[in-house]
């Protein structure tokens, strides 16, 4: 009996799109159903550009973005935006950092004149740089140190499976690394990656495009023009033969494994990888998943199994080389040898025997839900937006994920199943330390 298909139809986004005489790139998203703007910049530049010797750098600098701007004194950029009614934030990635803000419509010229005016130059002062090391340094201690399972597995899985140190350094950083990072340190990584042609600057929302337009060239125009840097090499070979490890986490009170498997390039084979975002979660999203049915559920193996693409768990907006990631956190005495050998039959009977009637139509709609959802808050479209223009030129393939996910067929499922053999795969095992 053939597997049952899910047609998902495409999301119209209206884009346009249109680039600087300083090279910044803009994306323009009009929505007026509701009179709210999203605002977001990304730049080019995320953990894996850090340079050696500058673990977390990347992290670092997004927070030294916050402390005051050419012409605004530390924390005005927080005063304005919620003096607006407005909520900010920044995040750093893999391979981007963005900034971004949701406000009332009436206050977009505000928006972009506090994006334009850190563009141009952050305050990088010694006290500015002394402060922002020190709340990095209680970030990693509240979140890495003294956090059960902290840093795993995107910290702590990276150095087993690859060998160069773009892909495999502790992107929170090293606190010898973060403590003797210097003023001109930090001013040479701005002139490099936060430069207007390496960036991407996305509006979305109750906005006129050609009132947008004319305020944002008002704004971004005469910020100096410096091109984009040259993008670093991350590429490396895949594995050929197993790699594990385990490691003992004082704070942790029960066993936890994760594994990573090489994927096809993200962007430039992404009809490949796509496969491998819907095999992730056939295998693992909801309770009649192969792996939480089976592990959990009949073998009682494990407490809790998840599995996604890429280290930070951002399928459509990382590039190559990345991964599909399973993690499991196991009962007291639990056997990881026995999880992983499950894992493997469970790959190797999806390979051999296919899905059942209706397996992949459910996780097909599952996941356009969850994409529809995402995007749905006019801030989750511009931030993918961007992320879209940034690293593919392509800010309108945001509407046609759910119909490309729906696209993906059995036979690619299987076949990307099959690739995932226990001799490319990288390990690593959380032994509990903290049981009592």
């Amino acid at each position: 009996m053939p597997t049952r298909r899910v047609k998902i139809p495409a999301t119209r986004y209206p884009v346009e799109r249109f680039t600087l005489d300083n090279g910044l790139r803009v994306v323009l998203a009009p929505d007026r159903s509701a009179p709210v703007i999203g605002v977001a910049v990304v730049y080019d530049v995320g953990i894996r550009s850090e340079p050696e010797g500058r673990t977390g750098f990347a992290h670092l600098f997004e927070h030294l973005m916050f402390q005051g701007s050419e012409n605004l004194e530390k924390l005005a950029h927080f005063r304005h935006v919620q003096g607006a009614g407005g909520t900010f934030n920044g995040s750093t990635h893999l391979d981007y950092t963005d900034y971004f803000e949701t406000l009332p419509s009436n206050a977009l010229e505000r928006a972009l004149f506090l994006e334009a005016d850190r563009m141009r130059g952050p305050r990088l002062t010694e006290e500015n740089l002394r402060n922002q090391v020190d709340v990095v340094k209680e970030e990693i201690r509240v979140n890495v140190l003294n956090r059960p399972y902290g840093g795993f597995p995107w910290l702590t899985l990276p150095p087993v499976m690859f060998d160069t140190f773009p892909n495999a350094h502790d992107g929170y950083g090293s606190f010898d690394d973060l403590e003797s990072a210097t003023v001109a340190d930090a001013t040479d990584f701005f002139r490099r990656y936060y430069a207007s042609g390496n960036a991407v600057l996305s509006v979305g929302g109750d906005l006129d495009v050609a009132e947008a337009t004319a305020l944002i060239e008002r704004h971004f125009g005469d910020v100096p023009a410096r091109p984009a840097p040259a993008r670093p090499d991350f590429t490396e070979p895949d594995l050929t033969v197993e790699r594990r490890t385990s490691y003992t986490d004082a704070l942790a009170p029960l066993p936890a494994v994760a594994s990573a498997w090489r994927v096809p390039d993200p962007v430039g084979d992404f009809a490949a990888y796509l496969p491998y975002v819907v095999l992730a979660e056939v295998l693992t999203d909801g309770d009649a998943s192969r792996l939480v049915e089976r592990l959990v559920h009949t073998d009682r193996a494990v407490t809790s199994v998840g599995g996604y693409l890429g280290f930070m768990g951002d399928p459509f907006d990382v590039r190559d080389p990345t991964a599909l990631l399973l993690q499991s956190h196991l009962p007291p005495g639990g056997d990881v040898d026995k999880v992983l050998r499950t894992v493997d039959e469970e790959l190797d009977r999806l390979a051999t025997d296919g899905l059942t009637d209706g397996e992949l139509a459910r996780t097909q709609a599952r996941m356009a839900t969850h994409l529809l959802r995402d995007t749905d808050a006019v801030l989750g479209r511009v931030l993918r937006m961007a992320v879209l223009e940034q690293q593919r030129g392509a800010p309108e393939l945001l509407g046609e994920l759910p119909r490309l996910v729906g696209e993906v067929t059995e036979e690619q499922v299987r076949a990307a199943a099959a690739t995932l053999r226990p001799e490319r795969r990288a390990s690593v095992e959380v032994i509990p330390g903290g049981a009592r």
